[in-house]
């Protein structure tokens, strides 16, 4: 808030009560006149026309929606272990549900029901494509965002593979097409990718196709409910929605997102280990545009208030027309308190992007402006906490800690799960042992936290404010030398024991200076945290790698409950290894 101080000549002559109180109001007018200016990013947001808001990350697009976010981002960043105490969404209720007096009411039966339908709608799909009867609920209306999401046509065949798609279906969702894809480092160098994260997929189209194969299957879709509570009891998850309907399921997944009731219950409000604070906008008037940026670094750390962060970028055409064009500006942090608000960083995305793209901000036409946040942590991916409850997508934490989106990593792992899913119920093995099973500890994911940590800007005096660009540029440059196997799998957050091991190899022997600059960036307990996870990941890779084909042609022989552990067990190595990537 800025002050005006007003001064007046004193002529030796004492201000009365009524002289003062003037100044005092005069004082305040200014002040209040001052705090009424709005920023720029709430004037461009505010001439766009903005149409209704949708369930998922990124489907907001209004300034007011900014607000809230960035209301709940300062929440987060308190001085706080605990951020919010969470409301108890999930008890454990004795007995059986047919002898419950709820099980005389009007109730709805499933086998699976999903709670969040953005994400939540491919799984249920593929449930419903194996015969089981299936309910999404949706507290929006069940549609996808307008912003596109970038992906490889190799994730989405994985779609077809789990039933939900035909091939058919990805050239009528997919919205644009772009090559080469770039990664660049603030002058140090550029390197140049094909087929990475080069199709634009429309949220609303996929999610349309998707929706409408769901109800063929005889899926049931609750649009504009939302969960008030659940009860587990033995034999059933009964859900009670906040409109008074009550639904009961063998089991129930919750794809509610980043910020999941259920989660926030399981993680007792806990603040998150790293957050990645994303804005950017999709606008018109780019007239070179047919190449994408996967990431691109165009500064050194940055001070923003008392925060020191560290931009990257990432740009790719737009489905809406030749010279649209989407920017995304992003920063890993840690939640503390004074760390820069989604608004202060759009008001440097306004500064710096018209710059990164060569372009004039007064040349373009804003379409939207897109902003999120995207909480990680540690112990992730998350147990089951609860008997016949299952987390799904970003509330289950199996996406990557540097990405800042879980459709990627649903494709990946959808297939597994579908088929998890479907002999965990077909076995009645639904207790939170085995659901667990499904969401289990992976190694490589684990290891990616050292990457975020070293992509977080930090206070250190003794540390060159380029040096988060020059490490990337490094590890880049080396993943380059070694070729595709190493560079392809990495670009799309896929971590692998051989491919790591050569990588920091050959950065220790072209780059050995760099490396205590990584311990003071990083810091001992961190690397010493991953040093754990690193010699995990090398033994998941031997499990999978030799083990597995031994134990796999005994499994068909086991009783039921064995067969489903290790053919769960067989799946951690594999996709805990990343060895469930094929170039």
């Amino acid at each position: 808030m800025v002050v005006l101080q007003l001064q007046q000549p004193n002529y030796g002559i004492s201000q009365g009560p009524s002289l003062q109180r003037r100044r005092q109001r005069a004082l305040r007018t200014v002040c209040l006149q001052t705090q009424a200016l709005p920023s720029r990013t709430q004037r461009i947001m505010e001439s766009i026309s903005v149409s209704g808001e949708v369930g998922g990350a990124g489907g907001a697009y209004s300034y007011s929606a900014l607000k809230r976010l960035d209301q709940l981002w300062s929440s987060i960043c308190s001085a706080q272990t605990v951020y919010q105490e969470p409301r108890k969404v999930v008890s454990s209720v004795p007995g059986l549900f047919k002898h419950s007096a709820v099980d005389d009411k009007a109730v709805e039966t499933f086998d699976v029901l999903v709670c969040g339908g953005t994400l939540g709608i491919f799984i249920a799909t593929a449930l419903s494509s194996k015969g089981l009867r299936v309910g999404v609920v949706e507290r929006n209306i069940l549609k996808g965002r307008e912003q596109e999401w970038n992906i490889s046509r190799k994730e989405l065949l994985e779609l077809v593979e789990a039933g939900i798609l035909v091939e058919d279906d990805i050239k009528q969702v997919t919205a644009a097409k772009f090559n080469p894809n770039r990664c660049g480092f603030e002058g140090k160098g550029e390197i140049w990718v094909e087929d990475i994260l080069n199709l634009g997929v429309s949220p609303v189209k996929l999610i349309e196709v998707v929706k409408r194969r769901f109800t063929s299957l005889g899926g049931v879709i609750f649009e504009g409910y939302s969960v008030s509570n659940i009860c587990i009891y033995e034999d059933a998850a009964v859900l009670q929605l906040a409109e008074g309907n009550i639904l009961s399921t063998r089991l129930l997944i919750d794809a509610m997102g980043n910020f999941s009731p259920v989660v926030k219950q399981m993680r007792g409000g806990r603040k998150p280990d790293g957050v990645c604070l994303v804005v950017g906008s999709c606008a018109r008037g780019f007239t070179n545009n047919s190449t994408s940026d996967v990431i691109y670094s165009s500064s050194s750390v940055k001070k923003v208030g008392e925060s020191e962060v560290q931009y990257f970028w990432e740009a790719f055409p737009a489905g809406s027309g030749p010279v649209d064009r989407t920017t995304y500006m992003f920063t890993y942090v840690d939640p503390q308190p004074k760390c820069p608000k989604l608004e202060d960083l759009l008001e440097d995305y306004w500064d710096m992007m018209p710059e990164y793209q060569g372009v004039s901000l007064e040349d373009l036409q804003i379409l939207r402006v897109v902003f999120g946040i995207f909480p990680t942590y540690r112990d992730s991916p998350l147990p089951a906490a609860f008997d016949r409850i299952l987390q799904f997508g970003d509330a289950s934490g199996i996406q990557s800690p540097v990405s800042f989106g879980g459709f990627g990593s649903l494709t990946r792992h959808l297939e597994r799960l579908s088929t998890g899913i479907y002999e965990a119920i077909t076995g009645n093995f639904l207790d939170s042992y085995n659901l667990s099973l499904l969401n289990p500890y992976m190694p490589n994911l684990s290891a990616a936290w050292l990457f975020q940590r070293a992509m977080s800007a930090k206070q250190q005096y003794d540390v060159s404010p380029d040096f988060i660009s020059e490490l990337l540029y490094v590890n880049f440059q080396s993943m380059q030398r070694l070729g595709d196997p190493v560079l392809r799998p990495f670009l799309q957050d896929v971590i692998q024991f051989g491919p790591l091991v050569k990588t920091l190899g050959l950065v220790m022997l072209s780059k050995p200076q760099i490396l205590p600059s990584i311990f003071k960036q990083v810091g001992v307990p961190v690397l010493l945290d991953w040093s754990g996870h690193f010699v995990m990941l090398g033994y998941y890779t031997f499990l999978s790698t030799f083990i597995d084909p031994a134990i796999r042609p005994l499994i068909n022989a086991f009783p039921a409950k064995m067969k489903y552990k290790w053919k769960r067990y067989l799946e951690a190595w594999k996709y805990g290894a990343g060895l469930d990537y094929k170039q």
